[in-house]
């Protein structure tokens, strides 16, 4: 696959700081990054405990623990990054580093969405309260909007994915349970390359558990009659994909059928129209208003999507509430979905890539709810 273009990263984001710089860090001269995922995305690191300090000037450097050390120089090396490493072997001497790293710098960022209470007092002891500033979501502006490389890995897991839906999907017919249908399901994913699942795969079937929009996996056997939400993603090397399909499992309740037929039409106009410029508001707009007009407004029960990259939830996100936009780069899902206990429920999701001029579905899967595979393509 396209190499990743990591070794770039910390130049984009460093031109935020300073006094240049604009955004929520514009006047920090540096940025201590400890979302791992931020710290992933701008040193490749890869373990569970360490952080980043970004200066202005675009110094990199990155403490971790004594089990990450060499993982972390053989990481930055592989993506061709001047990344300084400092190793501390407790909690006290990594934040000793900090204090290192950060230097004479007055104006230091922190992330607050990660950092806690107890973890901002350790902060304000090793470095002084005067010099800490408040910087929401600056590696996440940049994190949203996809390269190449990262694209190509979120296209190969919607592959996976489909493909191994299609391989398993025969199984629906056979009596087989949502547990079961849920293990085969991630096991194919594993066989065809992924990592692994994105998130617990979401296996629901019947009147009561395919109404509940994030059921979990039970023992109840799938049935002639039942309608069954599967939503399911693969990782990649990090990335995830995301992707509902509804099927019946024979003739379904007729509210179903009618339903169904509604919120596909929705669904594919919502995508149709999904573009740079575009808020997150209106986003979801694109869904709700005509099921609400239609008279299904009560049954649908979340937001519209969310965008998708090394977490499986990020920004933007669609909902009646977001003060996101969507822009060229961000790979984002629409998801509408109709949820009646003791009918059943029905959602229809598909990942996109937003173009300069609209989108790019991602998710290669058939929306027909009749037609899982009737034997096995194993």
């Amino acid at each position: 696959m396209t190499p990743l273009q990591v070794n770039g990263r910390a130049h984009r984001v460093a031109a935020t700081l300073g006094a240049d710089g604009e955004g929520s860090a514009a006047g920090v001269e540096a940025l201590i990054v400890e979302n791992l995922t931020n710290v992933r995305w701008l040193t490749g690191f890869t373990g569970s405990n360490g952080l980043v300090v970004l200066g202005a000037d675009e110094q990199l450097t990155l403490i971790t623990d004594g089990r990450y050390g060499d993982q972390a120089r053989a990481e930055a090396q592989a993506y061709g990054l001047d990344l300084e490493v400092l190793v501390g072997a407790t909690g006290t001497t990594m934040l000793q580093h900090l204090a290192t790293a950060v230097g004479e710098r007055s104006t230091i960022g922190f992330e607050p969405g990660t950092v806690s209470v107890a973890r901002h007092a350790q902060l304000v002891a090793a470095l002084g309260a005067e010099r800490l500033r408040s910087c929401s979501g600056v590696v996440e502006a940049h994190r949203r909007l996809k390269e190449p490389g990262e694209l190509e890995r979120m296209e190969q897991a919607s592959i996976v994915a489909s493909e191994a839906l299609a391989d398993v999907g025969f199984m629906l017919y056979q009596g087989v349970t949502e547990r079961d249908f849920q293990l085969m399901l991630d096991r194919r994913m594993e066989d065809l390359g992924a990592q692994g699942p994105s998130y617990d795969t979401i296996v629901a079937s019947g009147p009561t558990n395919s109404a509940m929009p994030h059921h979990r996996h039970s023992d109840r056997r799938i049935v002639k009659g039942d309608v069954v939400v599967i939503d399911v993603g693969a990782l990649v090397d990090g990335y995830h994909s995301d992707m509902t399909r509804t099927y019946f499992i024979g003739d379904p309740d007729p509210w179903l059928r009618d339903a169904y037929a509604l919120l596909a039409d929705v669904q594919s106009n919502a995508l149709n129209a999904t573009k740079p410029g575009r808020s997150g508001q209106d986003t979801d707009l694109l869904t709700r208003q005509p099921l609400a007009e239609a008279g299904y407004g009560e049954y649908y029960i979340h937001g519209s999507g969310h965008g998708v990259g090394l977490l499986i939830h990020e920004t933007p996100f669609a909902t009646k509430s977001s003060s996101d936009d969507i822009r060229e780069g961000d790979v984002v899902t629409i998801e509408p979905g109709l949820y009646r206990m003791g009918v059943g429920g029905l959602r229809i999701e598909d990942m996109v890539v937003v173009t300069a001029t609209g989108c790019r579905s991602m998710t290669h899967t058939p929306k027909d709810p009749s037609c899982p595979p009737l034997a096995p393509t194993i």
